[in-house]
């Protein structure tokens, strides 16, 4: 009788081990397919937001022959610019790294203003407004912000997805142990109607 209860005993162990295993083996799964998609999303932003810092040199470039003597603003929307280059590098580095996307939003914040303020200086110049490559350079910011905005909006769902999933019990047990310490960081704008409204001057 007792060796056939410790052999039972055994064999339920066995068992439960090899469930939480398994179990284990999901979790993790799910962690790196969730955390996979977050990548990706963010690699979309990425490309719109690169469109978008390719074409602020040719906007600053085609204002500048008009606006000779707004030269501070100028130099703060290419300053501005090389600020959001770097801090996309360093949040492609690492996305929905907290401190990374609080940099990025900081940075976009900051371009976002400076390019609203050029377009609102622009306004004083009616030969600038009837620039075909102003008017073209304005309609493809205005289309890449549409993108960002699409994009951001993908991120931001695949985010919440992989913290809800991490934060649920049971697999919050699991996720510390698989490299799945904190939880992802939205990219989110302190200002979005100055970031969505700024591109989108009429010329």
């Amino acid at each position: 009788m007792d060796l056939s209860t410790g052999a039972v005993a055994l064999i339920v162990v066995g068992v439960v081990v090899l469930l939480l295993l398994m179990y284990g083996v999901g979790v993790y799964n799910t962690l790196v397919r969730l955390r996979n998609r977050l990548e990706n999303a963010f690699a979309q932003i990425e490309v719109q937001l690169k469109r978008r810092y390719d074409l602020i040199p040719n906007l600053v470039e085609t204002v500048k022959g008009y606006m000779k003597h707004e030269r501070e603003t100028l130099e703060a929307v290419i300053k501005a610019r090389n600020q959001a280059v770097g801090g996309l590098q360093a949040a492609a580095a690492k996305p929905g790294d907290p401190a990374a996307m609080q940099q990025l939003a900081s940075a976009e914040n900051t371009l976002s203003g400076t390019l609203g303020r050029l377009f609102a200086l622009s306004e004083a110049y009616p030969d600038l407004k009837a620039n075909q490559n102003m008017m073209q350079l304005t309609e493809e910011l205005t289309s890449t912000e549409n993108k960002v905005a699409f994009a951001r909006q993908a991120y931001n769902d695949s985010v919440m997805q992989y913290n809800m999933y991490r934060q649920s019990f049971p697999p919050v047990f699991f996720a510390n142990m698989f490299g799945h310490a904190q939880d992802a960081e939205l990219l989110e704008y302190a200002d979005r109607e100055k970031i969505v409204e700024a591109p989108k001057v009429a010329f």
